[in-house]
């Protein structure tokens, strides 16, 4: 599963610590998608969102959880912008 969320004051440091905290989780991969905006603003994010591509495990949804909750706790509640279902690619080989 896919989602995308996004924290928009979030500094891009901090984006760039969650996605490193997040990618900590097995078989977890992160993508920093950057702010679009033809107006520069000081108050946004150089960061629009983050994508968090997890595995569909009980574990790992529950670390998540717990990152995500703890960067929350610090900076303000995550907007979920979009939830995708994973495709299953094969495997090279």
């Amino acid at each position: 599963m896919k989602h995308r969320i996004r924290l928009a004051q979030l500094p891009l440091a901090v984006y760039r610590e969650v996605a490193a905290h997040l990618e900590q989780v097995e078989r977890v991969q992160t993508e920093l998608v950057p702010q679009t905006s033809q107006q520069f603003d000081y108050s946004l994010s150089q960061i629009d969102s983050l994508w968090i591509d997890q595995p569909d495990d009980a574990a790992a949804a529950q670390r998540i959880s717990q990152i995500l909750a703890y960067y929350s706790d610090r900076y303000g509640a995550w907007e979920t912008v979009e939830t995708v279902a994973a495709t299953h690619e094969p495997s090279p080989t």
